[in-house]
């Protein structure tokens, strides 16, 4: 009995791995995205606030079109790094295309450098616990 229920333990491993896209190693290909200051910082206060709530908005469309695994802001640094994405998407070329749909990326407040990076194939999963332990939306 015990053999039966290993297999089919493992048949369900192996279906969540392919569901995932995830190799022999349990992982996948992602895109790391840095954001960094860009070239036409906002003086207007309005203008910034209104980059940013796009910004937000076009997070949570990526997220809710399973593009998006991890996004968060960055501390304050020496390298004008502003924050990070983990894009489920395959190519550095479909994310610069996404990314032009983020307002603060297309308006010059933010710049976007763009790296294939090699992880989890589960990351995605956290997203969901994210959502219950969450007191107050961003």
């Amino acid at each position: 009995m015990e053999k039966i229920s290993t297999a089919l333990a493992g048949a369900e491993i192996l279906k969540l791995a392919d569901s995932l896209g995830a190799d022999p190693y349990g992982m996948k290909y992602y895109v790391l995205v840095i954001l960094k200051t860009g070239p036409h910082p906002a003086d207007n206060k309005d203008t910034v606030a209104a980059l940013f709530k796009g910004h937000m908005e076009n997070i949570g469309r990526l997220v809710k079109d399973g593009k998006l695994a991890v996004a968060g802001p960055m501390a304050q640094n020496d390298r004008n790094w502003r924050g990070i994405f983990i894009l489920n998407v395959p190519t550095v070329e479909e994310v610069r295309a996404l990314l032009q749909t983020d307002p603060s990326i297309s308006g010059g407040l933010l710049e976007a450098d763009c790296f294939r990076w090699y992880g989890s194939a589960a990351l995605p999963l956290y997203l969901p616990y994210h959502d219950k332990l969450q007191e107050k939306k961003m």
